[in-house]
């Protein structure tokens, strides 16, 4: 018997927090830039050069988490049949957070033992464990720590199905997913399918990213011999699997540095790919034709990889995890065309494989073959498993679970585009923030009263409507920057925002003005208008204050700052590349010395170490870098 229940998964958990109000209009961290483009096949080429996200409006980031890690309790749906127990969290963009083997009562997926948001994700916020979907950009995506719909649909077999769909804004996509659990399944089966309902051919992008925990013995298995190996040199080069640098690149805890690869299946292999331990035991992923792509990614044994799994799994025990991936291209730094109104679907399982451990951890080809022997049973059932599933993929939903945004029932509102009646997105979704914008498909848009609240994130799809907005006042003006910014109109962007402030002078055209002109000083107005404990303006205005070495305006930030902010962890590594730059070692490396967390320390970023270094430079002294200040990505710091 399948079953599907609503339950509360409590563990210890990080404060999300809100949403940071101030638009992210400088263009996304290029950490995936590919510097060797002229040496790679041309179709690879040209998905890469094609369909880069400049960023992620219309969202806004996720920064507001915390590290205080207290017992608090998450909505989970889970899936249980007699071999299989699947918990699903809708509200972190459906993450598979759990699959456990019932017989074995073997855990098949890396669990994180806590929640704990980094920065990591396009919006900034993501947590480390499970299967994670990613769709729209390079990157962990927009969803991936916000709600999704989830409803209870009737299954072909007649078990319970769970669905979870929502609106992806920064493509206008729909995603979908179906876990399908059968009654005598020992595979969770997911059914995805991303909907283009528009006019347009939209740059696309999926990735399944499997965490999975990892051993020294630890082998990932897939149908390849050769991968495109990317690390932090920028350089995409296709190597032999599995020798590689002198270790065996399918054994993730031989690596030190952090490092993808991106396995090449010959067209006739089925896609699968799994990761076995010492005794041949452990999960398997395998897929429809339609998602070709398989990776390996580790974060590396050296100290930087290390404290990156410690700090994403705080009081980290054990040797942490590797990631295996799924996707619909060849690698990670690809988009693919989907073209106007046009449904990509394809059906992925998940469950626990045995194999002789002497075949595993034997000769590669010996392994391959032992592996995809005891695959094939899953493998020759997938294109009938997904026939059974397309006859519901349309199914309208029994019962709703839970609501999620209403942004998908106001982008149908605007265009009219039609999506499958099995993810509807209803008018009654929409909240008061999407209500908001109603006004505008008549042609207005009023200002309100107050200047305090920073407005929303504009919806840069929507710049035809804003330009034709009848109203003159501030806000319209606001939103016509942001939108003109988002369509590379820079010039238009920045006389918008004059206009806006030519109307009433409020902090946030005023914010937008310092940024896009690379001026600190027109932060001083924007700081004035805004109570003094408003975070993120602060930070950012005395970040762009240190950059220009400004000391007097670094300085009157940070003053006009309120006791609280000036001890956010931002400020104060502001304040000591301030001190380093004024020739106060000293009084910087106290304050290291004291002890600085960065919450949303970057991917790709090492300032605390960068800082340490230099001021143990400037004072000649040769104290090392703290373990809890190394994040380098490409080895030791």
């Amino acid at each position: 018997m399948t079953t599907l229940t609503a339950q509360q998964l409590t563990l210890p958990a990080a404060d999300l927090g809100g949403e940071n109000p101030l638009p992210p209009l400088a263009p996304q961290d290029r950490l995936h830039r590919v510097a060797n483009l002229a040496e790679l096949p041309p179709q690879m080429r040209e998905n890469i050069e094609y369909g880069e996200l400049r960023n992620a409006l219309p969202t806004l980031d996720q920064d507001g988490y915390d590290r205080k890690l207290v017992e608090r309790a998450l909505p989970s749906l889970v899936l249980e049949n007699a071999h299989l127990r699947a918990t699903i969290l809708p509200s972190l963009g459906g993450r598979l957070y759990s699959l456990v083997h019932k017989a074995s009562d073997q855990e098949l997926l890396y669990r994180n033992p806590v929640f704990q948001p980094a920065n990591l994700a396009l919006r900034n916020a993501w947590f480390a464990g499970g299967v994670e979907w990613n769709l729209g950009s390079t990157g962990h995506w927009t969803g991936t720590c916000s709600p999704m719909h989830a409803a209870r649909v009737d299954g072909p077999d007649g078990t319970p199905m769970l669905r979870l769909w929502e609106w992806e804004r920064t493509r206008n996509l729909v995603t979908q997913l179906d876990f399908w659990l059968p009654e005598d399944s020992d595979q969770l089966y997911v059914g995805a399918r991303i909907q283009n309902p528009s006019g347009e051919t939209v740059p696309a992008y999926w990735w399944s990213n499997i965490a999975v925990e990892q051993s020294p013995r630890t082998r990932v298995l897939v149908p390849a011999d050769q991968a495109w190996r990317f690390g932090y040199g920028s350089r995409l080069d296709l190597v032999g699997v599995p020798e590689y640098d002198g270790i065996d690149l399918t054994y993730p805890m031989q690596h030190q540095r952090a490092v993808d690869f991106f396995f090449e299946l010959p067209s006739e292999e089925q896609p699968w790919i799994a990761a076995l331990d010492a005794e041949g035991n452990g999960l398997v992923q395998a897929s429809t034709d339609r998602l070709r792509g398989r990776k390996l990614f580790v974060w590396g044994e050296a100290s930087g990889g290390r404290r990156w799994q410690e700090w994403l799994s705080p009081d980290l025990q054990g040797p942490g995890y590797a990631e295996i991936q799924a996707g619909l291209a060849r690698t990670q730094l690809e988009h693919l065309k989907l073209p106007r109104a046009t449904n990509w679907h394809w059906l992925e399982a998940y469950g626990r494989v045995s194999v002789d451990p002497a075949s595993v951890h034997g000769e590669w080809q010996a392994a391959r073959r032992a592996t995809g022997a005891v695959l094939e049973p899953v493998l020759a059932s997938l294109a009938e498993r997904e026939t059974e599933w397309l006859k519901v993929i349309d199914a309208e939903p029994a019962e709703q679970l839970v609501t999620a945004s209403g942004w998908g029932a106001l982008e149908l509102r605007r265009t009219g585009w039609k999506v499958s009646a099995g993810t509807p997105f209803a008018e009654e979704t929409m909240t008061e923030r999407e209500r908001a914008w109603l006004p505008v498909l008549g042609g207005r848009m009023p200002a309100p009263e107050s200047i305090s609240a920073a407005p929303d994130g504009t919806l840069v799809a929507w710049k035809e409507l804003l330009e034709a907005v009848q109203d003159d006042n501030w806000l319209i003006w606001y939103h016509r920057g942001v939108a003109r910014w988002y369509a590379e109109d820079e010039e238009g962007a920045i006389a918008a925002w004059e206009e806006s402030r030519r109307h009433q002078a409020t902090a946030w055209a005023v914010r937008n003005l310092a940024l896009s002109t690379n001026k600190p000083s027109e932060y001083e107005q924007a700081i004035a208008l805004v109570s003094s404990d408003f975070a993120p303006l602060f930070v950012e205005a005395l970040d762009a204050a240190v950059e220009q070495q400004d000391s007097r305006l670094a300085n009157e930030i940070y003053q006009r700052a309120s006791d609280e902010v000036q001890a956010h962890p931002r400020i104060r590594l502001a304040r000591v590349k301030q001190l380093l730059q004024t020739g106060d070692a000293a009084a910087a490396q106290a304050l290291l010395d004291e002890g600085i967390e960065l919450p949303g320390v970057r991917e790709g970023a090492n300032p605390l170490a960068e800082y340490w270094q230099w001021a143990q430079r400037e004072l000649g002294s040769f104290r090392p870098v703290p373990s809890r200040y190394q994040f380098g990505m490409s080895g030791d710091s």
